[in-house]
């Protein structure tokens, strides 16, 4: 049986263009590519993704040679695309930390810190105990999915080719940051203004009682307030989250330059 090159290299690259969008995806996307999946396990999952999406990927109409200028630069949008869209995900998980951190610095409770599995750097407890919070919830709500639907999406919305997203997808991108520190600190304010209440009282005490040593009391009266404050923070925690995720899928489709109605 002869092959045809032509043949053969449009077979490959009808393969290998998707597989480098979903790793891209995957390379950047909230808890898988964190330093807690090994890299055997996503590099598998990568290829087994990619060959559940397959049937849904629309045709090239045309495609170029996998292995000139512009096949290399149309792999190199594939894998920049994915990324972005994995990136996303990583401010949903930001937002909480930046929240725990700004909780745990107000509190005293920013003593205690712990190795994130996703970032690798130390952060507060507290703001590990909302990122895991919003993995369970993430999980739960079946996120994972919604954003993989999403990436599917995406081929119909910025086909594969050397072209790469629209200006207005990238201020989409960049100013969603904005979004996210404003959500971090709605949730943090609590905290901010109990202890803002807590250290003026301290304030009028040491004026009317100089004599009280308010470095050894206070430190443990505001890490019991802190806890009763984190405590009753987590009444709004499911109305935060669903606030922020809402607004990221809704930005993620606009990144993308299309509608996704249907998809949620």
């Amino acid at each position: 049986m002869d092959f045809s090159e032509p043949l053969l290299l449009n077979g490959l690259a009808s393969i290998l263009w998707p597989l480098c969008r979903v790793s891209g995806f995957l390379m950047t996307m909230f808890i898988i590519s964190g330093s807690t999946v090994p890299t055997v396990v996503r590099a598998l999952f990568c290829l087994a993704l990619t060959v559940c999406v397959l049937p849904g990927i629309p045709e090239l109409p045309e495609s170029p040679q996998l292995f000139s200028g512009e096949g290399i630069l149309t792999t190199i949008m594939q894998v920049l695309i994915g990324a972005a869209l994995g990136f996303m995900t990583i401010y949903l998980s930001q937002a909480f930390i930046i929240a725990g951190q700004a909780v745990a610095m107000q509190t005293g409770l920013g003593f205690a810190s712990l190795v994130d599995p996703v970032s690798g750097t130390n952060t507060p407890v507290v703001g590990q105990f909302f990122t895991v919070l919003c993995t369970l919830v993430f999980f739960a709500v079946d996120g994972h999915l919604i954003f993989i639907r999403l990436m599917l999406l995406s081929f119909s919305l910025v086909p594969i080719g050397p072209q790469f997203l629209s200006e207005e997808g990238l201020t989409y991108l960049i100013f969603f940051g904005a979004t996210m520190f404003q959500t971090a600190l709605a949730m943090s304010m609590s905290a901010i203004c109990t202890m803002l209440v807590v250290n003026f009282t301290f304030g009028v005490m040491t004026r009317a009682a100089p004599q009280l040593n308010v470095f050894s009391m206070g430190f443990a009266v505001s890490m019991v307030v802190g806890l009763f404050v984190l405590w009753y923070s987590l009444n709004a925690f499911m109305g935060n989250f669903t606030q922020l995720a809402n607004t990221l899928m809704a930005e993620t489709c606009s990144l993308m330059g299309g509608s996704c109605e249907g998809v949620f």
